[in-house]
C-alpha cells in the first residue's frame, strides 16, 4: 500500500472527524471541531507540497551535492508552520471565549445560549 493512500486515508478521517464535531451542540467540541479541521488542512498542504526531496535545501548547493539533487519546497513548510501557530492562537482564544460564555450564561450547549438569549432581560427590578 502506497504512502499516498495511507495520507489520504487519515485525511479523510480527519476530515470527517472534523465535521461530526463541528456538528456538536457544545461549543467546546464546534472549537476542536474547526482545529481538527485546520490541522487536517496542514497535512493536506504538505502532502500536496510532495515528497519528491529529501535532501534539505542547501545541501545541493557549493558543489558539494555531485550533481542534480532534489530538494523539498520550504515554502509549504513556511505557510504551513505559519498556520499552525495562528491556528494555535485563534483555538485558545476561542476557548477562552467559550469559558466566558459559559461564566454569562452558566451552559455552553447551543440550544440553551439560544433560549436564553431570546428570553428577555427582566432588567434588574425584585
Amino acid at each position: 500500500m502506497s504512502v499516498s493512500f495511507v495520507l489520504a486515508g487519515v485525511l479523510g478521517l480527519l476530515f470527517a472527524l472534523g465535521t461530526f464535531l463541528l456538528l456538536r451542540r457544545d461549543v467546546v467540541r464546534v472549537v476542536w471541531g474547526v482545529t481538527i479541521i485546520a490541522q487536517a488542512t496542514n497535512v493536506y498542504l504538505v502532502t500536496m507540497g510532495g515528497f519528491a526531496g529529501s535532501v534539505p535545501v542547501l545541501a545541493g548547493h557549493g558543489g558539494h551535492g555531485g550533481g542534480h539533487v532534489a530538494v523539498q519546497d520550504p515554502l509549504v513548510q513556511a505557510l504551513v508552520l505559519t498556520a499552525i501557530v495562528i491556528g494555535f492562537g485563534t483555538t485558545a482564544f476561542a476557548l477562552v471565549l467559550t469559558y466566558r460564555v459559559y461564566q454569562e450564561h452558566g451552559t455552553i450547549d447551543l440550544e440553551g445560549l439560544a433560549e436564553s438569549s431570546e428570553r428577555p432581560e427582566t432588567g434588574g427590578e425584585r
